[in-house]
Formats: C-alpha cells, structure tokens, sequence
C-alpha cells in the first residue's frame, strides 16, 4: 500500500488525504508518533473506513490517535481550538487527513491563527 501524498503544513505536521487502516503502520515506520482524522464517520458511505477502525490500527502500530470530525466548508472557531490543542499536546510528528487533506489544511490554519 502506498500512502497519499504528504503536503507540509510545518516542520512536523503534514496534511494527506483519506487514509486506510493499513496505512497506520506505514506511517509509524514513516516516523509519525500521532494522527489526526478531521473526517467524520461515514461521511464518504460504506467503504470508508471508521474512525474506531482507524483507531485500532494506529494503537495497534504505536500511533497516538484522535478524531476531531469536522464538516467540509466551515470549520468553526471552537473546532480550531480543539484542532490546536490537540496539536499541542499530541507527540509529534503529526499527520493530519481528511477526505483530500484540504480541510484538514484549512483547520490547521485557523489553529494557528489562536
């Protein structure tokens, strides 16, 4: 399994687009410690994976995890605060994703702006 690509967002925090369970242990060899899904389950219908799912997989590879969904369009300044402290407390370096990593982006943007 390949990875999406990885857009920088800083030195150690990169936006991708959706992920797979597979991919969690890809990304801890990668040399990531934690991961962020900004979607929201079963946004995307029956063959996305679960955050739950996710979850387990990056437990299971020695990933911190959190989900922190967000809807495509507007990510409000409460979810910004929530985006930013978890960037703040989580062992970096951080992958953040979504369905194409955009939102993700822009969340990480408005976090930084706090």
């Amino acid at each position: 399994m390949s990875l999406p690509a990885l857009h920088n967002l800083s030195p150690d925090v990169c936006a991708t687009a959706q992920l797979d369970a597979a991919a969690m242990a890809h990304l801890a060899q990668a040399g990531f410690k934690s991961v962020i899904n900004n979607r929201p389950d079963h946004e995307g219908g029956p063959d996305q994976p679960t955050s739950a799912t996710l979850e387990g997989a990056a437990t299971a590879a020695g990933l911190a995890y959190a989900h922190l969904p967000v809807a495509p369009g507007y990510q409000s300044p409460e979810e910004a605060a929530q985006f930013r402290s978890l960037l703040d407390t989580l062992p970096r370096p951080i992958l953040v994703f979504c369905r194409t990593g955009t939102r993700s982006g822009k969340l990480f943007q408005a976090a930084m702006s706090i």
